[in-house]
């Protein structure tokens, strides 16, 4: 009995000792908890002898993982990467102020009245079933009203999809094939580098130059176009560094596309909210004949991330754009719809009261202003003002990578901001993006954390 004894609980240790993970695969498998296991350590003739041991430890050592698709090796969202572990903070007890992601709806900010009332109409009226794989045709005349508010010609085609995020990823796929690039603003928004590393194309970063108000280096762009290049990226408002292309910008952007026979992919998601002097310019309006995606939402300036309202708008010459339209479309099909009550919203938003905007870009302002007064009074940060959308981009003078900061940053003062590397930068800089939308008591909680943090930690 004690040589059987020994053993059983042998092997008790053997597959208690094992990851939870495995823990959860035995339990599956033979219907027994942790606390049945443990009670019946000595007990041969309790619920669990040494030979269901031996026959549970067979059966897991079967058990193989089910890897993850290589290519996923390259998908990064820094955003969100180091909320996982704000998180694991806050169920800690400690209070995390998120200046990482821009959801306008996480601090004093509402969503106009008239949107929800036209979404609580649909739902009412039973608008609740799959919508037409495009949109609805009341949103898809709304968009093309806007288009041409924002004086695009030449539309071929318009369509509704669950936030710009999603249009992104569908017009990427309808467009390159593996061995092709795009050309990716540097620093970018993550989703485009994610969708072409899911794709399993390799995407092409043109600079964007900090000394010269993040504007992109045109005749850099030039040399990295290739017989292989697909599309360029504009993304203006930028996120994340708060850059406005300017007009000449914009018009030598579009004649390179003309004469390298490549689409433009616009996301002009935070056009509405400009807070410096030139007023927002979209590039299809100043290249009707140039195949141009433009890519806009409600989440942003209409306040309401959570709804995932975006669309596309293809504009450019009918002949040169139609098989790219169709493919669009394809995939659109194949995902069905959006959420048919929430594009009502479209249409209320787009041509109904902008009034929430003054209000909106007047906090934006404040709020700017009082980060830059700040980056300007606080030893080893610079930054750019940001002219347009909510995101400041300082600059950081450390000799350590800026994603510990970040981390370090969360760790000690509980303040979630994203390192610069997650969007791309140039190589020996530091920087971290941070969102201006808290109000301004409690970004000056913030600054006097990351000051405190700064001056402790390096100086």
């Amino acid at each position: 009995m004690h040589r059987f004894r020994a053993a059983s609980q042998s092997a008790e240790r053997d597959v208690l000792n094992v990851t939870d993970g495995v823990h959860t695969k035995v339990t599956f498998l033979y219907g027994l908890t942790r606390s049945e296991i443990v009670s019946s350590r000595i007990d041969h003739n309790g619920p669990f002898c040494y030979k269901r041991y031996s026959q549970m430890i067979s059966r897991v050592q079967q058990i193989q993982e089910v890897p993850a698709a290589r290519r996923l090796e390259r998908v990064r969202y820094a955003i969100r990467d180091l909320a996982v572990l704000a998180d694991e903070l806050a169920r800690q007890g400690k209070q995390i102020l998120p200046l990482n992601i821009g959801d306008p709806l996480s601090f004093d900010f509402q969503t106009p009245p008239h949107l929800i009332e036209a979404v609580i109409r649909a739902l009412q009226e039973g608008r609740n079933g799959y919508a037409p794989s495009p949109g609805t045709p009341a949103a898809l005349e709304a968009v093309r009203r806007e288009a041409e508010r924002k004086g695009i010609r030449n539309v071929q085609t318009v369509f509704i999809t669950a936030g710009v995020s999603e249009a992104v990823d569908v017009c990427l796929t309808a467009l390159v094939n593996p061995g092709e690039t795009v050309l990716a603003p540097s620093p970018e928004y993550p989703l485009y580098s994610a969708v072409l590393a899911k794709l399993g194309v390799e995407p092409t970063c043109y600079p964007l130059v900090e000394s010269k108000g993040w504007q992109p280096d045109l005749d850099d762009l030039e040399s990295r176009i290739s017989d292989s290049t697909r599309a360029i990226v504009v993304i203006s408002p930028n996120n994340p560094t708060g850059a406005v292309y300017s007009r000449p910008t914009l018009e030598r952007i579009a004649e390179l596309a003309r004469r390298r026979n490549l689409v433009i992919i616009s996301d002009e998601i935070y056009d509405k909210l400009i807070l410096g002097d030139e007023p927002h310019i979209s590039i299809a309006a100043l290249a009707p004949d140039v195949p141009v995606l433009t890519l806009g939402g409600l989440s942003k300036a209409y306040l309401v991330p959570g709804w995932r309202v975006g669309w596309g708008i293809l504009s450019g010459e009918a002949a040169a754009v139609k098989a790219y339209g169709e493919g669009v479309h394809k995939l659109l099909r194949a995902r069905l719809s959006a959420s048919f009550p929430f594009q009502e919203a479209i249409p209320a938003a787009l041509d109904g009261p902008q009034d929430h905007l003054t209000e909106v870009r007047r906090k934006l302002r404040s709020r700017r202003d009082l980060t830059i007064a700040w980056c300007r009074r606080t030893p080893r940060l610079t930054c750019v003002p940001p002219q347009g959308a909510f995101y400041a981009f300082p600059r950081i003078e450390i000799q350590e990578e800026d994603e510990q900061f970040a981390k370090g940053l969360l760790l000690e003062k509980q303040v979630l901001v994203v390192h610069g590397g997650g969007f791309g930068q140039m190589p020996g800089s530091r920087h971290f993006r941070m969102v201006f939308l808290a109000d301004e008591a409690a970004l000056e909680r913030a600054f006097r954390s990351i000051s405190d943090f700064i001056q402790a930690r390096y100086g």
